[in-house]
């Protein structure tokens, strides 16, 4: 198969617009599995990289994995995005939560969560596709195809707001409370960009909370400090309950 994408694809407005908040971050601030999870991104975007598939063609869906036994697009749809804006919206959401919990956590414990909640967020868009497809007698959610790391940002966002404080933040203009506002994000953005998608999203979210709230966060937890030696470290004591 000939390579994905020629390495001059150009300096599209999203990216442009990524590297300069980037340098006006400054590069040197900003945690290194976070800074290399971005780079690695807007490089595979700009077609620095040659690899021999479209993105599309890794787009993930629950037809295309548990039928087509495609296992590879668990995990490189998640690196793939639509367009430059795509790109950029998400790759900023990731700088703010990758500063806020890579110092936390550590790096390498930094690293292996985001592996780990990749894979739970695309496993769980998988499952979600084939219960609704049952729920609703619908096919269509066994063939809907998605990309980008929108999924592992929602999981995220899950995160920081059970180690913050409560408080309350604002989402499309209206307060809510923090612990709450990835959900309403999820409805927000599911009325204003249909085209989004709902279950890499919803999949994401429920990832987040299976770590946050269940025992299948302690589970991670020992099972990462069990490789790399370092306490995985948590601001709220109701973590894993």
């Amino acid at each position: 198969m000939a390579p994905r994408r020629g390495p001059n694809r150009g300096l599209e407005t999203g990216v442009v617009l990524l590297a300069m908040e980037l340098f006006n971050v400054g590069v040197t601030t900003i945690p290194p599995v976070t800074l290399f999870t971005i780079a690695g991104q807007v490089l595979l975007y700009v077609g620095t990289f040659s690899v021999p598939w479209e993105k599309w063609d890794v787009c993930i869906s629950t037809d295309k994995v548990l039928s087509g036994h495609e296992f590879k697009r668990l995990f490189l749809s998640t690196f793939e995005h639509g367009d430059d804006m795509h790109l950029y919206y998400n790759m900023i959401s990731f700088l703010i939560k990758g500063r806020s919990l890579e110092p936390r956590y550590g790096s390498t414990n930094f690293a292996f969560l985001l592996v780990i909640l990749c894979s739970m967020t695309n496993i769980g868009y998988v499952l979600l596709g084939q219960a609704c497809a049952h729920l609703f007698q619908d096919p269509y959610y066994l063939h809907t195809c998605a990309i980008g790391f929108s999924g592992v940002i929602f999981a995220l966002k899950v995160l920081t707001s059970y180690e913050a404080p409560a408080s309350t933040t604002m989402v499309a203009g209206t307060p809510v409370p923090t612990r709450y506002a990835a959900w309403v994000e999820l409805i927000v953005i599911h009325l204003l960009v249909p085209r989004a998608s709902f279950m890499g999203h919803l999949a994401g979210i429920l990832a987040g909370v299976l770590y946050c709230k269940t025992f299948v966060g302690t589970m991670i937890d020992n099972f990462i400090t069990g490789i790399t030696g370092e306490p995985m470290v948590h601001d709220i004591s109701f973590y894993h309950h």
